[in-house]
């Protein structure tokens, strides 16, 4: 598998790629802060192309009934970053291209992206997320997986205005692994016996499938040369890892209210992410992860986990994970034409060690 290859290793230390930054100021966007905004500024009016078409897909959608349009405008008012869409703008910003096309890309991606936080919520019975009530909390959970489904349909009618029979076939693939990602986590749960390498594996098909798709379609739509696609690729797949990891780890020491739900959540989930198979490891006589899932309702284990974590270099050694798949996105980008969109792409990559949330 070509995300296998090319990951980097555990212990390996930092590319020697430093990325620069982007000058901030530039006027903030769909809620976004300054850096974002900056990063985001040479496709700033594609961006808002892709919030237009999102925000009208109640009045737009031909198959858009009554009871469907209040939960569109819902999901459209999510907010959020909209890294994915961006992802798919600037890989194509260097090449001569088909605005049209590209948008309707962007918007499929990012229609993709809130269709797996849907499903995601249900199957978690999640109240909340970004600090908003979750649509299986607002309209229950039957009509949240059919909701789901429809947009997951609906981003897949915008892939097929772009035309691009190698896009359709990645984009379904993609779909494929979201939910091959989401089966591994759901029958892994509780399961102490999880190696990196599983890790690894399940976070590329939950999160960082999606970032390649994001990357790559841009490039393609775009007429990039093959070596150049391929490169942008591999940029996404390591900003994919990186942004998942950094997730896993604002699980540990982000803030509630930021995060909009308790800390340790994946843990009391059953979940294991990158902080406690590095506890594990370092613990496989006296496995306190394994002593927690055995007795899940015991809060002091729990706090045992969580604690001897932050007070070890778990969290730094961790960082350093990101950090290294962030240098490595870096590097891809060295062969790509030089200019705004690839100076944006190397500032994401600085980005993204370092957001809250």
């Amino acid at each position: 598998m070509w995300w296998m290859r090319k990951s980097p290793g555990w212990a390996s230390e930092p590319a020697d790629s430093p990325c620069p930054e982007l000058a901030e100021g530039t006027p903030m966007l769909y809620g976004q802060d300054e850096r974002t905004a900056a990063i985001y500024a040479p496709v700033q009016a594609e961006l808002e192309r892709v919030e237009a078409k999102l925000k009208g897909l109640a009045s737009e959608a031909t198959t858009a009934t009554e009871d469907l349009r209040p939960l569109l405008d819902y999901v459209a008012e999510t907010g959020g970053k909209r890294i994915r869409p961006a992802l798919t703008l600037l890989a194509s910003h260097s090449y001569p291209h088909d605005s049209d096309k590209l948008v309707l890309m962007a918007s499929a991606v990012e229609l993709l992206h809130l269709a797996t936080l849907i499903h995601d919520d249900t199957v978690d019975d999640s109240s909340t997320r970004r600090g908003r009530a979750t649509v299986s909390n607002v309209w229950g959970h039957h009509v949240s997986v059919l909701f789901g489904d429809y947009v997951f349909a609906t981003s897949a009618t915008f892939v097929c205005d772009t035309e691009s029979l190698r896009i359709m076939r990645r984009f379904s693939e993609t779909i494929m692994e979201l939910a091959s990602g989401e089966l591994i986590e759901y029958f892994g749960a509780y399961d102490p016996n999880q190696a990196r390498h599983l890790y690894d594996d399940r976070i590329y098909r939950k999160t960082a499938s999606l970032f390649c798709t994001a990357g790559e379609s841009g490039a393609v739509l775009a007429g990039a040369p093959e070596e150049e696609v391929q490169a942008m690729k591999r940029y996404a797949y390591n900003i994919g890892m990186a942004f998942q990891i950094g997730d896993d780890l604002l699980d540990f020491e982000g803030e509630e209210s930021n995060m909009g739900k308790p800390v340790g959540s994946d843990l009391r989930n059953g979940v294991l992410t990158l902080p406690t198979i590095l506890l594990m490891e370092r613990y496989p006589e006296d496995n306190p992860v394994a002593a927690f899932f055995r007795d899940k309702d015991n809060p002091d284990k729990l706090q045992r986990v969580l604690d001897m974590i932050n007070d070890s270099s778990i969290m730094q050694d961790s960082r350093d994970v990101v950090r290294n798949y962030c240098n490595r996105a870096c590097a891809e980008l060295e062969i790509l034409p030089q200019g705004e969109a690839r100076d944006s792409l190397a500032a994401l990559a600085e980005y993204v060690p370092d957001r809250q949330r």
